[in-house]
C-alpha cells in the first residue's frame, strides 16, 4: 500500500495554524497576508491560491469551532431531555469550547475586527445559538428556565473566552468547575 500526502491540506492547514496565531496576537484588522505568508513560507501569491482573501481565510479559522458547535446541537435535539442528556449536552459544549479556545479568544479580544467579516455567518450563529438555548430550557420552559438557558451560554462562553485570565488553570479543572457550574444553575439549586 502507497501512502500520499496531501501537501495542499497540508499547506492549508499551516496557514490557518499561523492565520489564527497572527489574528490572536495583532489583531484581524491589523494582521496582513503577507505576514501570514511569510510565517508559513510560501509567498503571498501561493497564499491566494488556497485563500482568495483574508475573509476566506477568518471563516476558515472560526469553520471548525462551528461546525462542531452546530454538532453539538443537532445531536442534543435528536435526544430526549433528560438530566443525562442535558449533562451531556453540556459536556459536549464544555469539551468544544476548550478545544477551540483560540478562536473562542480571538472572538472576545478582536470583537469589533473579526464580527463584520463574519457577516455572512452571524444568522447562522445566532439561529444555533438559540436552537440550543431552546434546548437546554426544555419543553413547554417557563420564563425562569429560559432565562437560566441564556445564562448558562453566557457563562460558558465568558468563562472560557477569559483564556488570560484562566492561563495558569488546567483544562480538568476548568471543565469540572463550569460543568457544576451550568448544572446548578439550570437547576435553580443554591
Amino acid at each position: 500500500m502507497r501512502w500520499t500526502v496531501d501537501v495542499g491540506a497540508a499547506t492549508r492547514d499551516r496557514i490557518r495554524e499561523q492565520a489564527l496565531a497572527l489574528f490572536t496576537d495583532r489583531g484581524y484588522v491589523t494582521a496582513s497576508l503577507r505576514e501570514i505568508a511569510d510565517r508559513v513560507g510560501i509567498t503571498k501569491a501561493s497564499l491566494y491560491y488556497h485563500y482568495s482573501s483574508k475573509q476566506e481565510l477568518l471563516v476558515a479559522v472560526v469553520q471548525p469551532l462551528l461546525a462542531q458547535w452546530r454538532e453539538v446541537v443537532v445531536e442534543a435535539e435528536a435526544s430526549p431531555h433528560s438530566p443525562e442528556t442535558v449533562r451531556r449536552t453540556l459536556c459536549r459544549c464544555v469539551d468544544t469550547m476548550l478545544a477551540h479556545r483560540t478562536v473562542a479568544n480571538l472572538f472576545l479580544r478582536d470583537t469589533a475586527g473579526i464580527l463584520p467579516a463574519l457577516a455572512p455567518l452571524i444568522d447562522e450563529v445566532v439561529e444555533t445559538n438559540r436552537r440550543l438555548r431552546d434546548w437546554l430550557a426544555g419543553p413547554a420552559p417557563s420564563q425562569v428556565a429560559r432565562i437560566r438557558a441564556v445564562a448558562v451560554l453566557d457563562l460558558l462562553r465568558v468563562a472560557l473566552t477569559a483564556g488570560a485570565t484562566l492561563g495558569d488553570v488546567p483544562d480538568s479543572l476548568v471543565r469540572q468547575t463550569l460543568l457544576e457550574s451550568a448544572e446548578l444553575v439550570l437547576s435553580g439549586r443554591p
